[in-house]
């Protein structure tokens, strides 16, 4: 692992996608999703040229019923909504695809929380900041990605062994990772690693506790990264095989509950929602799930998705937020890039994990 500047790339040639998978560990589990019901949804204004994608969750530790949800807007900027789904704030700060949040982030000696979303129009990383006594956002400063990256698709935060990380990947499946401090009120980014799969990737998430990254190849596989060894191979965590994961893969989240991590994906193909356990070196696949049922409508053709693990507002275990493609449309099946409706809408549900461990027979 490399500190302080940009240095030669560490490569991972993707002849190292051929690493092979670990044993499963895989119980006996339909691969029929279940229903889910979504608990409430955000407010969204109507607008055709919406292009929502990417959801992120963050609850006070103080005070968990003081709670956002974060929701990119791939054409104009970030929206904040508050755990009851009203919009709080609109950043005008360009075309986000990605969002993700971590707190405790030092800036001139005070706890904030940073938020990091891929910016496509500059080529970079847009961050903002949190106040977590005024709930409100500012934003902070744009990161550029070197111009041979080229346009940044996916993006996602983690604290690992007491450093703020971004990982950020690209359509041709590179995937670097940063880590961010703070240098006189301004974002300062030294490049750390350099990675590679063989194709297209965009979600990924990182384990902050064991220092383990999972990137989503959209059409091949969900592939997991050991961020102290980031040049040995990726380990293959499950397939793209039109059964459990349907292409494409695109969000990735982590749940923790108690001593136990759930991976969960966003299987747009068949707007499901497959469930790992990935507590050691082994996977076990816990069920899939759909969201529909109850009164909110359901959700289709999920682009990211988020976890956030505890309480949060009205959700005392812990809830996932996940972007809808088709607001108030009630296909649970795939549907076409552009909606039934002409005046269509994108907005995002909250499952409580309860319900979720319910379905899926989890103790």
């Amino acid at each position: 692992m490399r500190h302080g500047g940009l240095g030669p790339a560490l490569l991972l040639l993707a002849a190292c996608q051929q690493a092979a998978a670990p044993e499963t560990g895989e119980r006996v589990v339909s691969a029929e999703a279940v229903a889910v019901p979504a608990a409430l949804e955000t407010e969204v204004p109507r607008d055709r040229f919406l292009d929502a994608d990417d959801p992120a969750l963050w609850a006070d530790p103080r005070d968990p019923s003081r709670a956002l949800i974060f929701v990119t807007d791939k054409s104009e900027g970030l929206y904040v909504h508050g755990i009851d789904g009203r919009r709080r704030q609109f950043l005008a700060d360009g075309p986000i695809n990605n969002v993700d949040v971590r707190d405790g982030f030092a800036v001139g000696g005070r706890g904030m929380v940073l938020v990091v979303g891929g910016e496509r129009r500059r080529f970079g990383l847009m961050t903002w900041l949190l106040d977590p006594d005024s709930l409100e956002v500012r934003p902070y400063g744009f990161i550029p990605t070197p111009g041979s990256f080229g346009e940044p698709y996916g993006s996602c935060l983690g604290r690992v062994d007491g450093r703020m990380l971004a990982a950020v990947n690209n359509k041709d499946g590179a995937i670097q990772v940063w880590e961010i401090a703070d240098r006189g009120g301004q974002p300062q980014a030294a490049l750390l690693h350099e990675m590679k799969l063989g194709s297209q990737t965009e979600g990924c998430v990182i384990d902050d506790a064991r220092g383990l990254l999972y990137v989503g190849e959209e059409d091949v596989a969900i592939w997991r990264f050991d961020l102290a060894r980031p040049t040995d191979p990726p380990v293959r965590v499950a397939p793209v095989d039109g059964r459990i994961l349907v292409a494409d893969v695109e969000g990735l989240t982590i749940m923790r509950d108690g001593d136990r991590r759930f991976l969960i994906a966003s299987s747009q193909g068949d707007s499901s929602f497959p469930v790992w356990r990935i507590d050691g070196a082994t996977y076990v696949f816990e069920g899939r799930f759909r969201v529909a049922g109850g009164a909110v409508d359901p959700v289709s053709q999920t682009d990211g998705l988020d976890a956030w693990s505890g309480p949060i507002g009205p959700f005392s275990e812990g809830a996932i937020a996940v972007h809808d493609h088709c607001d108030g449309e009630g296909d649970t099946n795939p549907v076409p890039e552009v909606c039934a409706s002409d005046d269509r809408q994108q907005n995002v549900k909250l499952v409580d994990w309860r319900a979720v461990k319910r379905a899926l027979g989890i103790d």
